[in-house]
């Protein structure tokens, strides 16, 4: 049985203005009311003032998509965590595979990021994934364990309380392709265990790890059902407001049975 808190978090990636934002929010608030778990949405900065206004009163947190570690200075089109937490913003993804794969974001830099954030006291949404090549080729442990080690040096015990790590395995985002249940619960089960190398297992048994590969309505309840998965970083369902409310109601009644 899970003692932990299931997270949905939805990440809008480059979609929806404010107008556009404020009219989602809405729909998805009108549908998830009284529900066990948390849910966070992950914006675009464009959008993070309609919706700090749009979720107030709320149980739905707000997240962005990224941060600059540095507090402010010659970096054109970046935005500080010091910015973020001026404006309300409670959560940042950071070390999104597509700003691994597209924008060069390396583990030096998701790190420098995470203790930024944390410093802060926003919560970072770690996320970690193999290519497909990488998994083929008997490598995934491997990635995994250097992009958590990694990104996590010099976090501390007290710190690492605030983080939250999506397996998102890269050749299930954006494509249909989902790793199984059991495929899913495997890794994040390994995630787990190396949380615990790093600090010990009350924080292991504790921390929030979930799967961010494509989960949707379908496969949300078999995924979430897994020992070792916490939670979803939901991609394209969290753009409709009934898929992702409906994984939300999963979560929920999954956390009522048990």
């Amino acid at each position: 049985m899970k003692k932990r808190t299931i997270v949905i978090a939805g990440n809008w990636k480059m979609n929806n203005g404010p107008k556009e934002a404020e009219m989602l929010t809405k729909e998805i608030i009108s549908k998830i009311k009284n529900k066990n778990i948390k849910y966070i949405l992950c914006v675009p900065f464009i959008d993070i003032d309609i919706m700090y206004k749009a979720i107030n009163g709320t149980n739905i947190k707000l997240g962005a998509q990224n941060c600059h570690w540095e507090k402010s200075g010659a970096f054109t089109g970046e935005i500080s965590v010091d910015m973020l937490k001026n404006i309300g913003i409670e959560y940042v993804i950071i070390g999104h595979s597509e700003r691994r794969q597209y924008f060069n974001e390396t583990d030096e830099s998701v790190n420098k990021k995470i203790i930024s954030a944390l410093n802060q006291g926003i919560n970072p949404i770690l996320c970690v994934g193999e290519t497909l090549k990488e998994r083929e080729a008997d490598k995934t442990n491997d990635v995994i364990y250097n992009q958590v080690t990694k990104a996590l040096e010099n976090v501390d015990k007290e710190s690492i309380k605030n983080v939250i790590i999506a397996y998102e395995p890269i050749w299930a985002i954006g494509t249909g392709k989902t790793a199984t249940p059991m495929q899913a619960n495997e890794i994040c089960k390994y995630i787990r265990d190396i949380v615990k190398k790093l600090y010990g297992e009350n924080i292991s048994d504790n921390i929030i790890i979930q799967y961010g590969g494509s989960m949707n309505p379908s496969n949300a309840e078999k995924l979430l059902s897994q020992d070792d998965i916490d939670g979803g970083l939901i991609g394209g369902a969290s753009l409709k407001a009934d898929d992702f409310t409906k994984i939300i109601n999963i979560a929920d009644n999954i956390t009522r049975n048990e």
